[in-house]
């Protein structure tokens, strides 16, 4: 089978399994997204403590992290990284690779995008609270630049280091 139409039958039909489990089903339910939030929220302002400042999650809002006693940042849905971590395991999944590699692969580029959601929570907190003006650019573009040019590096390190290599020779003729 041709491997670009292989790679997107197999895209298309995960894509469609998180349509129809996630949209359907675990966003509606919503417990998933709200122990990620939690999480997130949890996990931010313990790097933001590790590095000595004062932040502690809301006791009334378990995704809101108060820096100094003050709101810093609230952990959304859309924030969680849910949808980061099944486009990079759909990706993974999709594009050509042995199977070891993926096993191991898989899990290591979740916890680095878990790792990297963590510290952009952290230092929007700092942001918001030291450099307020530009909280709203940094979320919506300085921070998903990073993020998502991160992932986009797993993926290249992926196709190029760990993904087996068809040499061009090898790939079916056509003759007209």
């Amino acid at each position: 089978m041709n491997p670009l139409l292989r790679f997107m039958l197999i895209a298309g039909s995960l894509y469609l399994v998180w349509l129809f489990g996630y949209e359907h089903y675990l966003a509606i339910d919503g417990r998933l997204d709200a122990a990620l939030t939690q999480n997130i929220a949890m996990a931010g302002a313990a790097v933001l403590r590790l590095v000595g400042f004062d932040a502690v999650v809301s006791p009334e809002q378990a995704n809101l992290i108060l820096l100094s006693n003050t709101p810093a940042v609230k952990v959304g849905y859309y924030c969680d990284g849910l949808v980061l971590y099944a486009l990079f395991t759909g990706f993974v999944l999709a594009f050509p690779g042995p199977i070891r590699y993926k096993l191991w692969f898989i899990p290591m580029g979740l916890i680095l995008i878990y790792s990297i959601n963590i510290l952009r929570v952290a230092a929007l907190c700092l942001n918001h609270i030291y450099w307020h003006q530009t909280v709203d650019f940094n979320h919506h573009f300085t921070f998903t630049f990073i993020v998502y040019g991160f992932i986009f590096l797993l993926w290249i390190w992926w196709a190029t280091r760990l993904a087996p290599r068809v040499p061009i020779n090898s790939a079916p003729h056509v003759h007209a």
